[in-house]
């Protein structure tokens, strides 16, 4: 269970990428429930992720607590991030 329950979260993500599928497979092997959000198909999405961030990198982790909003790279980072907050190894 996560420390803070305002904190939630959002994945963006392609179809196409190895590292997202790496946090998809982490997220689903642990019943971890996070919104998806494809930079390939939502265009809203990718727009966000550019203009929040100046990258289209993913997988990127959005993470909100209250009005803070962090963006989290990397997919060990965010499996490493996920892990810790719902007390599971990584």
């Amino acid at each position: 269970m996560p420390d803070s329950p305002a904190e939630t979260y959002q994945l963006f993500k392609t179809d196409m990428c190895g590292f997202c599928y790496r946090v998809r497979m982490f997220l689903d092997e642990h019943g971890i429930e996070v919104p998806l959000r494809d930079v390939n198909t939502d265009r809203a999405a990718f727009r966000e992720l550019l203009d929040n961030t100046r990258r289209t990198t993913v997988p990127c982790l959005r993470i909100q607590r209250g009005a803070e909003v962090e963006w989290m790279f990397e997919s060990m980072d965010i499996i490493r991030y996920l892990a810790q907050r719902h007390g599971l190894q990584a």
